[in-house]
């Protein structure tokens, strides 16, 4: 049986929870040192939980040059699909990502999938399903942990677009399943937007209690 938090930890945990926003306006004066940012990412990589503790997560973090690089090489690729008359627009929100800091890449490592969709047959379809759900939990650990150090980020998808490039420019596996960026830096503006909801009669069931 799992030991009980203290009610203050965990209203202190969803206070995180619900602080978390998108934020766009950011700059390269990080509130931490990269170590720690660094750290952060080694935490939530070893702890977030995965299907049959399969660990299929991987993660590349790129500072500075290695940052702005990423976000030139999307803009090039962007500049070849873009209609002419959308590219202000868009050239405008790849500068504003290039003004971060750093940018974590996630992954999911398909030998890891495949692997497992061998072993256990029966759930082969369910592999690649539940490889999802550990990355998507190990992203909301890390923006919900990186602004609760004073950072702003924002969760991106460029993938599969960016792929193949970021694979030849960093080296990484073939077998490395590019799944999301998630774009951070120093906040550029105080102003939080605001967060709105759908009532919650219209998500949320409850029975037997």
């Amino acid at each position: 049986m799992g030991s009980q938090l203290p009610s203050s930890k965990v209203d202190t945990f969803f206070e995180l929870v619900k602080a978390r926003r998108s934020i766009y306006a950011l700059n390269k004066t990080l509130p931490v040192d990269k170590a720690r940012i660094q750290s952060l990412v080694e935490d939530a990589l070893q702890h977030v939980p995965s299907s049959f503790n399969s660990q299929s997560n991987r993660v590349v973090v790129l500072f500075g040059a290695e940052h702005d690089k990423l976000w030139d090489i999307t803009t090039d690729i962007l500049k070849g699909i873009v209609p002419a008359d959308q590219w202000e627009a868009t050239a405008t929100r790849m500068a504003g990502f290039k003004a971060g800091a750093g940018t974590v890449l996630f992954f999911e490592d398909q030998t890891v999938v495949e692997s497992l969709q061998t072993k256990f047959a029966l759930y082969a379809d369910r592999f690649p399903v539940w490889a999802g759900h550990t990355s998507a939990m190990l992203q909301f650990v890390l923006w919900t942990t990186l602004e609760a150090e004073g950072l702003g980020a924002s969760l991106q998808h460029y993938n599969p677009l960016i792929d193949a490039k970021v694979a030849e420019e960093w080296k990484l596996p073939a077998t490395w399943k590019l799944t999301a960026q998630l774009v951070f830096g120093g906040r550029a503006s105080n102003e939080l937007p605001e967060k709105t909801f759908e009532p919650l009669e219209t998500k949320l069931k409850v029975f037997g209690a």
